[in-house]
């Protein structure tokens, strides 16, 4: 077992070794990470029992991040890699920017709102509208410009690596520690067992459909590998709700939705600072309580990512429940207008920070209940 690698960055090329496989699979790990907090943002700010097309559309993405994760933690273990995420150095601070990639559009924390789904539908954006016919398939020297060319970067270097390795020696990873079907929750899509090739390449195909569509259409691929219900992938559940219009079952990207309207209230949700910081809440105050509280939360649930993912796939099963106390602080929170009075007089309300230290890892790990 190698030691994991949380702040490296991965040259603009295809991984030619293992070493670099895992500093690759690692980055995926801190990338799929890092849309969870701005989605999160943006779906707990919605005033309650409002916008519930925009609601559980964000969720069922959230959701989705959090299989793609699993799916690549099985990928780096089963390359003799270790994922890590229980780590203050994995938390990205906001605003961020998209890590290894060309542009540097920074990524805030934002209601929900025009601004939020603009971020998340350049996230999500799918190759073809990063760049024009003809580009790079594979990152480059200056980087990736969409999160499906850096995953083909990754499927490149392992069908390499396979080649030059064998199949065998490169999946040399323990299979007990896979994460699958029986420990995952239910979401979107399906965890899959990684142990060679094959498997490998199906969990980067369902990581890259579900986020901006198959060959170039509307939807993703969970209904032909899974049996689940036809859906658009991320990139269009975000535009059906910019646009406030649903995609019908003909429509193309180049199309764009013509389905029904879907009901879209701007105006339904908490306004906060997109550069909120925990320092910003007086000490001691019920406000700054509730930030470290909600910090501590989030550190909570990424120690039990990191458990499930390390040797106890059963720990995954406790993410849901965590996820609830989540929502539950969070919206402690956004009920509160925000302390300080040239804020508060701008209409804004206090929100969590997503500032994870190793304190709060400390106090995470000591009151972790065993699954």
């Amino acid at each position: 077992m190698t030691e994991p690698t949380v702040l490296r960055e991965p040259p603009f090329r295809v991984p030619r070794d293992r070493a670099d496989l895992h500093l690759f699979l690692q980055a995926a790990l801190a990338l799929e990470h890092l849309t969870i907090p701005p989605y999160l943002t943006a779906m707990y700010t919605l005033r309650p029992g409002t916008n519930r097309h925009a609601f559980y559309a964000i969720r069922g993405v959230v959701l989705e991040e959090m299989l793609h994760m699993t799916l690549v933690a099985n990928l780096l273990n089963a390359v003799g890699g270790t994922p890590c995420v229980a780590d203050p150095r994995f938390v990205t601070g906001y605003p961020a920017v998209l890590p290894f990639s060309k542009e540097k559009t920074p990524i805030a924390l934002r209601h929900f709102g025009p601004e939020a789904l603009d971020t998340f539908l350049y996230i999500e954006r799918p190759d073809y509208v990063a760049e024009p016919p003809g580009h790079p398939s594979v990152a480059d020297d200056d980087g990736w410009t969409s999160i499906g060319q850096f995953y083909n970067t990754i499927r490149e270097g392992l069908l390499r690596l396979a080649d030059e390795l064998g199949e065998r020696e490169l999946f040399c990873g323990d299979p007990a520690l896979q994460v699958g079907p029986r420990d995952f929750y239910n979401s979107g899509g399906e965890v899959l067992t990684v142990t060679d090739l094959d498997s490998a390449l199906l969990a980067l195909r369902v990581i890259t459909e579900e986020g901006e569509g198959v060959s170039g259409t509307v939807f993703d691929s969970d209904d032909t590998l899974f049996g689940e219900a036809r859906e658009p992938a991320h990139y269009f559940r975000f535009d059906e709700i910019r646009r406030q219009r649903s995609y019908g079952p003909h429509d193309t990207p180049a199309s764009g939705p013509t389905g029904p309207a879907v009901d879209v209230r701007w105006s339904d949700a908490y306004p906060i600072d997109p550069a909120a910081k925990a320092a910003d809440y007086p000490p001691g105050s019920g406000v700054r309580l509730a930030a470290d509280r909600f910090n501590e939360a989030y550190a909570w649930l990424l120690c039990l990512l990191e458990r499930a993912f390390t040797g106890e796939p059963a720990a995954l099963q406790g993410a849901i429940p965590a996820m609830l106390e989540l929502r539950d602080l969070a919206e402690q929170l956004y009920r509160n207008p925000h302390p300080d009075p040239a804020k508060r007089a701008r209409g804004l309300y206090a929100s969590p920070t997503y500032e994870v230290t190793t304190r709060h890892f400390d106090r995470a790990k000591a009151v972790t209940p065993a699954p």
